[in-house]
Order: structure tokens, then sequence, then C-alpha cells
């Protein structure tokens, strides 16, 4: 099933609508949908290198409004709905989620699995809803949805559409571990910009 969908998305990236439809699949994959909107990204700016601003900030944009949504769900909705998400991906154990957010350095290392899973292939879905079912704080959960959904898509986008097609084997084959790199770095400001809101009570 999901490489039929895969194969759709690679079509539709090459559609009139594609910006469309490409708001339209980073909104759906921060909660439910399978397929990466690197995968309307990657062919996309190809076709239209000097457009690959914009087609950066459209999945963005879409992607944090995704991930809010998500959050709401696993906020309201949870046992209704977050759970049959769960369930499609194969996750039955959600219980020990909250947890490990209350406990010693969770807000820490809750920013640190967001950001991993907001910057490589982890289902970021999984933790969008999670992060509202265990009351994670949504400010933290924004900003960190944004500089890591952003940063990443940005960067293919920056690399496509300024390198062209022969960056696309390259982003491929080592976009887990630039993602991985940048993630950690991002963890460890967040970890010193955290200790100077509680020090300071902001």
């Amino acid at each position: 099933m999901f490489k039929e969908i895969y194969r759709k998305s690679i079509d539709l990236a090459g559609h009139k609508n594609s910006k469309f439809f490409l708001g339209f699949i980073s909104f759906i994959e921060s909660f439910i949908f399978p397929i990466p909107p690197d995968v309307f990204i990657i062919p996309m700016t190809i076709a239209k290198r000097t457009e690959w601003l914009k087609i950066a900030l459209i999945a963005t944009i879409g992607s944090v409004l995704g991930a809010c949504l998500g959050y709401f769900i696993g906020y309201v909705f949870f046992n209704e709905i977050g759970i049959k998400i769960f369930e499609l991906y194969g996750v039955d154990n959600t219980n020990f989620l909250k947890d490990k957010v209350s406990s010693d350095g969770g807000i820490i290392a809750w920013i640190t699995l967001l950001a991993i899973a907001g910057f490589t292939p982890v289902p970021f879905k999984l933790l969008t809803i999670t992060s509202g079912f265990v009351h994670f704080n949504f400010f933290y959960f924004a900003l960190v949805s944004l500089l890591t959904r952003g940063f990443r898509f940005f960067l293919i986008a920056f690399l496509i559409g300024n390198f062209g097609p022969a960056m696309k084997k390259i982003i491929e084959k080592r976009l887990v571990t630039l993602s991985i790199i940048i993630s950690v770095i991002l963890v460890i400001v967040a970890y010193f910009v955290y200790n100077f809101l509680v020090e300071f009570k902001l």
C-alpha cells in the first residue's frame, strides 16, 4: 500500500497544482500520512529551481500547522483518534509516555525526541500526537517543530535549487546522518535555553 502511495506522490509532484498538494501533504503527514514531504520537495525543486524558497516555505507552514493539529488530537481526542493512528503504525503501548515526560529531565528528553523526529525519517506524527497526549508545553512543541521541520525542508530545497539534480542522490544517502548531527546541535541549544528560562523564571 505504501509503495502505491509513494508512486502517486511522485506523480502529483509534477501536477500543475503541485504547490497545493505539497502544502496538503505536508499538513497531513504531521499527524497521519506515511509519506514525507521530501518526496514532493525534491522533484518540485528540480523542476522549478528558482522557486526553492517558496517550495520550502509551503512545506514548512503546512507541516507545522499539521503538527499543531496532531497535538490537538493527542490532547483532546487521543483515545478516540490518536490510538487508531498509533495502531496504524504498529504502536499499541503509550502509557509509559506520561511518566517519561514528567520524570527528571523529561522536558529535555522530549525536546530531543521531537528534534530527531522533526528532522529525520522517524515518524514525526507519533510525536506530535503524543506531545498533546502528555500535555507537553505547547510553546516548546511549536518552536521545536518549526525549527526542525523548517531547517530540514529549507536545506533540501536550497541544495536542490542551487546545485541541481546531482544533489538528489547525495541528499537521499546522507540526509539521515546530517539530520542526526543537526538535531543533536539543536537539542544542546534547547537545553541551554531551557535552563536559562528556568533560572530566570521567564
